[in-house]
């Protein structure tokens, strides 16, 4: 999901972390919780090997009260004050660091989506032809086609052994589409709904159940994953393979530390073969070592998010899980980034310029251990304005969608540029798409909302609702498909569980993705659709690999025949 802020609707009781959410390393309640605590959480992260009841005790010294702790990553969860926290604990031998985790007790706020909802319900119609799909709207899946899905199910559709984990905001397990592949027993919910931020609390504790989604960003991309070739609607990459929500984030758009960590921890004990990450941690667009533009407290939060992700990533990857995410949709190059004009992007109107420094500063989860980093392209094959990019960074691409496409011809500012996937009634209904009685409106036909029943359904709640979004969001889900069908076609049983080495998976989608060369001449401009020459961007790099399309274009059906 990357929007520089991401597209997660706004839909508020008290934080409930309810132990019977989550795995068993993740505990409530941990240690002496008599101290009253704060209007803040924060991820404690230990020393490695140190005492626990001495963190604790610091914990309990610094004014913190600790409400959850995750053993297998060495992490507190802990509420305190809003400032003077972080230096207080850390000055425990054995503490590593702090970082605020979530806010408690702020001004509602909601994401922009800028770029992934670009469209804005005001797009033309495009007299495209229609071409003979799997499901009934396969025809409008130009993504599909362009990384050989429609081609590579002939061989391998992809296996219910194989488990995707969609580590989101959540998936709406109504949808048909999803229905089929949905795990309800394996997918937990990371980031309770915080009333402040995310509106009034719909479900008892503010913990909506899983297979449900107020964002509709989750169920978008679980859709280009995994939906089912079941005659409605559309099909996903891997079309039979087992969707996981691991929930870490929030209905106002936002992705804190604590239940990012806890659903990657999750995902490696609970032996999920892949991970779709569309989002960066917030708030820090760029988490920096010793940024001199930030407070001592920053860096010092900085630094413990960098640490705590790394090994939340490196404890999914040594337990079997592939990591895929997304580039990011700040036009930059990754490796020679901008200053930094948006972070901290939590609470509003806090953020302040910060000149980046690429030695020592990343943008996480994309430029953590053993992520697979996707750029996101247009149904042209050209990169999409908004993507991210760069040699440092980048592994493969993948259709994102990109709305000012085909500039010159009449499928310019089309929907049908955009990547068409599931997405949760409720969401449109909220936005005005679709009415009460469950039918798209007129302002939902031309934003792209489109409905589809299953035959004798007349519950519109059982009916599968599909819309139209870009980003490199949508390009991640692409590669994570292929991913998945990797580990169908080459994984095997070892001491019982089905898998396959996660850098292995790596190697076969990065050695047959389609090589594609820098364009002529490489500084890819972007004035004539509209952009400023901020957006300008110079591909370097070979025909096999460089900046704009790292290996090349993913592709399904050579992926699982080629190998």
């Amino acid at each position: 999901m990357r929007d520089v802020r991401r597209s997660l609707m706004a839909v508020t009781g008290a934080i409930a972390l309810v132990a019977a959410t989550l795995a068993a390393p993740v505990t409530a309640g941990a240690g002496d919780t008599s101290v009253a605590g704060g209007d803040t959480e924060y991820l404690v992260l230990l020393e490695a090997g140190a005492d626990r009841n001495q963190a604790i005790a610091a914990v309990k010294a610094a004014g913190g009260e600790v409400v959850k702790e995750n053993a297998n990553l060495g992490t507190l969860t802990v509420r305190a004050a809003a400032s003077g926290f972080v230096s207080r604990v850390s000055a425990s031998n054995a503490v590593e660091g702090a970082a605020r985790s979530r806010p408690i007790g702020t001004v509602p706020q909601q994401k922009p989506r800028t770029v992934e909802a670009e469209n804005g319900g005001t797009s033309k119609a495009a007299a495209g032809k229609k071409t003979v799909g799997m499901d009934p709207l396969d025809a409008q899946l130009w993504g599909l086609k362009m990384v050989r899905s429609d081609l590579a199910r002939t061989v391998q559709p992809g296996k219910k052994s194989v488990k995707v984990g969609v580590l989101d905001s959540g998936i709406d397990a109504r949808n048909p589409d999803i229905a089929p592949n949905f795990d309800w027993k394996l997918s937990r919910n990371f980031a309770p709904d915080i009333p402040e931020i995310d509106g009034v609390c719909e479900f008892r504790g503010c913990v909506d159940p899983v297979g449900w989604d107020d964002s509709g960003h989750g169920t978008h991309v679980a859709g280009t994953i995994g939906a089912a070739a079941n005659g409605v609607g559309v099909s996903g990459v891997a079309p039979n393979v087992t969707l996981v929500e691991i929930r870490g984030g929030q209905d106002s758009g936002y992705l804190f530390l604590g239940p990012v960590t806890d659903a990657l921890t999750y995902a490696g004990d609970v032996g999920l073969d892949v991970v779709n990450m569309s989002f960066y941690v917030d708030p820090w667009l760029y988490n920096c070592t010793a940024n001199p533009a930030d407070s001592p407290e920053a860096q010092a939060e900085q630094r413990t998010i960098i640490r705590a992700m790394n090994r939340a990533l490196n404890y999914a990857h040594n337990h079997g899980v592939t990591l895929v995410g997304s580039l990011g949709n700040n036009h930059e190059d990754l490796g020679k980034p901008r200053t930094d004009i948006s972070s901290p992007d939590f609470p509003a109107n806090t953020a302040y310029p910060r000149v980046i420094d690429n030695a020592t500063c990343v943008d996480l989860p994309v430029e953590g251990p053993h992520v697979i980093g996707v750029s996101a392209l247009g149904p042209s094959t050209t990169k999409a304005d908004y993507s991210n990019y760069g040699l440092e960074q980048i592994e493969v691409s993948a259709p994102g969608g990109w709305f000012r496409d085909y500039f010159g011809t009449p499928q310019h500012r089309t929907n049908e540029n955009l990547i068409l996937s599931t997405y949760p009634v409720n969401t449109l209904q909220v936005g005005g798409l679709v009415d009460a009685a469950g039918n798209i409106t007129p302002a939902g036909v031309t934003a792209g909302a489109q409905k589809q029943c299953p035959a004798g359904v007349t519950d519109y709640t059982k009916c599968g609702y599909y819309y139209v979004l870009q980003g490199t969001s949508m390009a991640s889900p692409h590669a994570t498909g292929v991913a998945a069908l990797i580990v169908s076609q080459f994984g095997k049983k070892s001491h019982g569980d089905f898998g396959m080495d996660p850098d292995k998976v790596g190697r076969v989608l990065m050695n047959t993705a389609q090589p594609r060369a820098c364009p002529t001449p490489p500084l890819q401009t972007y004035i004539n659709e509209g952009r400023s020459e901020e957006f300008n961007a110079l591909c370097e790099g070979t025909r096999n690999f460089n900046g704009f399309y790292g290996h090349g274009i993913v592709d399904a059906y050579a992926a699982v025949t080629r190998h």
